[in-house]
């Protein structure tokens, strides 16, 4: 089976990165090399030693460039792609004005095509090798994303957004056609390729108590499926979700009572949270979801990322575009260290690179198969130019060590800094 050896600084992790001491967790070598076989990493470490075990194997060299595990997004909306950078409205306001309407068009597998290789294409410039998308109430709009990644063999994870109240015409199903849709499309798409289906309510005040019930009978069919939607992402909004079920104890009640807690679920945003939930999500084992850009961009409050990890939980870093103001996860880790500032936590740039690759993985479930700089891992990988402006190279070029170096490219960098991007052992 043929290999190649990609040489540079290399950055991994063997351990967790949020809680504890990140320093055991770190696995970085200056010299350092990849060797990648069969689509997946061989090996990780010294780049002498690695050349010498393996005199044939062809070699890259990227220099003083940094190779990590590839950035892994895991909580997105590709059909608003086009409205990302929408001007000033909070979340209710935003949904109507610029979400709907465009989400509207996604009927035409035509467009819904375009945007999604638009879509993919702009994640691979900006260095994320997997995509956790919500789509449209429209088949083909599901279609065309998983499409469109498995062209570029990509792992992704994506389903039907579903919703039967509170939404346009053009954008409501019923719960029994969101029930047979999704299960369709599951059928379709699950385990094909390096595609994984996600059940996907929207969020509890666009879908009855009866879709609710029919997407957790359809989990509890298919337990090994992930499930997607929104919590406590903003004031307004959970009194809203007050107003449309008083009888629930709280937002995620809304979604418990009707079968849609579990392990195995992704809760975008998160922020607003109550001691109940919080304890709730720990107990079962399910994934939050941060999404900075966004929080800061519609105005919805600032993310407990410490506190909620010390207490357990697993933890996801992503975009949310297009309520995310950009596709870049290396300004969504600088939008995590600034809300951490306003929080009283100064996150270190070994636990932002470890959310974006590591964390995100593992709320996927999908822990060292992506996001991960080790042995058996898919060769899903980023090479960071370290120097990549003006302003970077002057600040890095006082760098005494590897984080000095790197946290100028996280806050500043951008797809300038992604000098390369491998997926599954081929270069892009």
């Amino acid at each position: 089976m043929a290999q190649q050896l990609l040489l540079g600084q290399t950055l991994g992790f063997a351990g967790p990165a949020l809680t504890g001491d990140w320093t055991d967790a770190v696995r970085y070598e200056r010299h350092g090399a990849v060797l990648i076989e069969g689509g997946r990493i061989a090996a990780v470490g010294s780049a002498d030693l690695l050349r010498a075990a393996h005199p044939d194997a062809p070699v890259t060299d990227y220099g003083a460039a940094l190779i990590s595990a590839g950035f892994v997004d895991a909580h997105m909306h590709y059909p608003q792609t086009g409205m990302i950078a929408s001007w000033g409205k909070q979340l209710i306001d935003w949904l109507n004005t610029y979400t709907f309407p465009e989400e509207s068009r996604f009927g035409d597998p035509a467009y819904a095509a375009d945007v999604a290789a638009r879509t993919l294409d702009l994640a691979l410039d900006h260095g994320t090798t997997t995509l956790t998308s919500f789509c449209t109430i429209h088949l083909a709009s599901v279609d065309a994303f998983f499409t469109a990644a498995g062209a570029r063999n990509m792992a992704v994870v994506a389903g039907k957004t579903c919703m039967d109240r509170n939404a346009p015409d053009t954008l409501r199903d019923t719960a029994q056609g969101a029930y047979d849709d999704s299960k369709s499309l599951l059928d379709k798409w699950h385990g094909t390729g390096r595609a994984q289906y996600a059940i996907t309510p929207r969020f509890s005040p666009t879908s009855t108590a009866e879709q609710l019930a029919a997407l957790g009978a359809l989990w509890a069919e298919y337990p090994d499926c992930l499930m997607q939607t929104h919590l406590s992402e903003q004031q307004p909004e959970i009194a809203w979700v007050r107003d449309l079920f008083p009888h629930a104890r709280d937002y995620l009640d809304t979604y418990e009572r009707h079968g849609l807690l579990g392990a195995r679920g992704l809760y975008g945003h998160a922020i607003h949270l109550e001691p109940r939930e919080v304890d709730r999500l720990t107990e079962v084992g399910a994934a939050v979801v941060h999404c900075p850009t966004s929080n800061t961009f519609i105005g919805s409050g600032l993310f407990d990322l410490m506190g909620l990890a010390q207490a357990g939980l697993r933890i996801g870093l992503a975009t949310d575009t297009g309520g995310g103001s950009s596709f870049s996860m290396l300004r969504t880790m600088a939008a995590a260290y600034e809300i951490g500032q306003l929080r009283g936590v100064a996150l270190h740039p070994a636990q932002l690179l470890w959310l974006a690759t590591e964390g995100s993985a593992q709320s996927l479930h999908m822990g060292g198969q992506i996001g991960h700089l080790g042995v058996g891992a898919m060769a899903d990988l980023v090479v960071l130019d370290l120097a990549s402006t003006p302003a970077i190279a002057q600040r890095s070029a006082r760098a005494n060590d590897i984080w000095d170096a790197l946290f100028p490219t996280i806050m500043m960098g951008d797809d300038r800094a992604v000098r390369a991007v491998w997926i599954a052992g081929q270069r892009r």
